[in-house]
């Protein structure tokens, strides 16, 4: 199948399901707030590289954590109940969001480029997109930034300043969505680090179930 190609002029995405093999549906358009609440409601984000045309993900096998499977290691459970650890939600959205870029780069590269840094915050702005902070003995010890739509949580990228700071952050997080009755946190692609704190590996149309249910469609 041909990549779609978008008009930065109109909104709209090709059906989700006519993506490649690898994810990749279209490429162009805009991160208008328009645009990124349309996508993220059909399950398709964007990741490009810096100079590269902006490019839509929708993967045909998903990757979630069900808020209330969140696994917390024997070693996690120790550390919160030996220390005051809690959450705060929008501390700084565009400092959390930087943290995550700038941890990135320093180790396996990013694709939070300026553009993206700006066209999330305009999200955050309008009520679309959540920076979580998780502090522990009252240091910041790390933290996660993501799109909530409905009772979904899309994440993005964390950053850990402290050990175990963005396992913190996700703990944490997980527990305050399942007393929410969130349906799911959206980790987009497997990582080894993700599955060993609860995350399984879905069909995209067990995912679009979960979607709509969590958007109410």
């Amino acid at each position: 199948m041909p990549v779609f190609a978008l008009e930065e002029n109109e909104i709209y995405f090709p059906e989700p399901t006519l993506a490649e093999d690898d994810g990749l549906l279209a490429i162009g358009g805009d991160l208008s707030v328009e645009r990124l609440v349309l996508a993220y409601s059909n399950g398709i984000f964007p990741w490009y590289n810096k100079d590269d045309p902006i490019m839509w993900w929708c993967p045909k096998e998903r990757f979630i954590i069900r808020p209330s499977a969140i696994h917390i290691s024997h070693s996690m459970k120790k550390i919160i109940r030996k220390h005051d650890v809690k959450i705060q939600l929008n501390r700084d959205f565009a400092d959390t969001m930087h943290r995550c870029r700038t941890k990135r780069e320093n180790n396996e590269g990013t694709w939070i480029n300026d553009d993206m840094e700006k066209a999330y915050f305009r999200l955050h702005e309008n009520g679309f997109a959540v920076s979580v902070e998780a502090y522990i003995d009252n240091n910041l010890a790390g933290g996660l930034y993501g799109v909530c739509l409905g009772r979904c949580f899309f994440g993005e990228s964390m950053f850990s300043d402290m050990e175990n700071g963005s396992k913190t952050a996700l703990i944490l997080l997980a527990e305050l969505l399942e007393r929410n009755e969130f349906v799911m946190i959206d980790c987009q692609f497997h990582t080894d680090h993700l599955e060993s704190m609860g995350g399984e590996a879905i069909s995209y149309k067990e995912y679009i179930e979960l979607l709509n249910d969590g958007l109410d469609f």
